[in-house]
This record gives C-alpha cells, sequence and structure tokens, in this order.
C-alpha cells in the first residue's frame, strides 16, 4: 500500500487535442508524485514497491445537468470527471495526509490544466487511512528496492 484508484469518464480517453487526457502518462506523474512525499523526518513516505496508481474508465456515467449549462457557457456539454482516491494504511499523521492531498492535487491540476481551462470537467481527490480487518500482502517488488 498505498494504492491510488482513478475513475474517470471514458469521454477523456481521446488526445488531448479532442478534450482528452493521456491516462498513462497521468499515471506515473500521480505516481512519481506519491513517492515524492517526505514525512516530518524527511523520510520518503511510501515505499517505492508498494506504490500503484491504476485508473478505470466508467462503462456508464452521468455528470450533472448532461451538458445544457456548458452549452449555454460556450464551453460544449462534454462533461468529464475524474475522481482520485488514495488509499493507505494507518499510523501516519495530519501532515503526511495533507502532503500527500496536496501533492496529488497539484499533479491532477497540472497535468489536466488544459482541460479543466476548455471543457467543464470536475476533479475530485481524496485521501483515505485504512482500518484493515484483513491485510495480506504477497510481492516480489519490493525486494527490487529493499537492497541494503
Amino acid at each position: 500500500m498505498p494504492h491510488l484508484v482513478i475513475l474517470y469518464t471514458p469521454n477523456l480517453d481521446k488526445p488531448a487535442s479532442q478534450g482528452g487526457v493521456d491516462m498513462s502518462g497521468l499515471c506515473r506523474a500521480l505516481c512519481d508524485a506519491m513517492l515524492s512525499v517526505r514525512d516530518e523526518n524527511d523520510q520518503q513516505v511510501f515505499p517505492t514497491g508498494g506504490s500503484r496508481v491504476l485508473a478505470y474508465p466508467a462503462a456508464h456515467f452521468a455528470v450533472s445537468d448532461g451538458g445544457a449549462a456548458g452549452k449555454a457557457a460556450g464551453m460544449g456539454g462534454d462533461y468529464a470527471f475524474v475522481y482520485l482516491n488514495l488509499r493507505m494504511g494507518r499510523g501516519r499523521g495530519a501532515l503526511v495526509h495533507q502532503r500527500v492531498g496536496e501533492a496529488l492535487n497539484a499533479c491532477v491540476k497540472e497535468r489536466l490544466a488544459e482541460q479543466l481551462a476548455r471543457r467543464p470537467i470536475g476533479i475530485t481527490v481524496q485521501v483515505d487511512e485504512g482500518h484493515e480487518v484483513f491485510d495480506a500482502k504477497n510481492s516480489s517488488l519490493h525486494p527490487l528496492f529493499n537492497k541494503t
């Protein structure tokens, strides 16, 4: 853990020139942002081998009024939405939560700046800390980064 899951309207799966988003590039940028966050002791917050970002287009969606207000404002009615939810294990303080949220928010705003300026799009960034009732991990990724 941490796991960042992105749910988005599938009308973003097109070139940026047509109002779309490079989701693979966004995932990489967000993962890098997560790995850059430092705690109160200037230590990396998230383990490199445990950080994951996954993005899924919604099979079905409805956003706001369906496009009427966007059309009336001259921005078009092709509304889009991106929901980012980071789930991380318990034990980190409020400062870390804030730093993580700010890093993710800054990254997504930078990567989607063109779309925010050109089309009606909503973005939500949410950070949750889990209370796991069961937590098993199996990984051959961690050893790649835990060399001493």
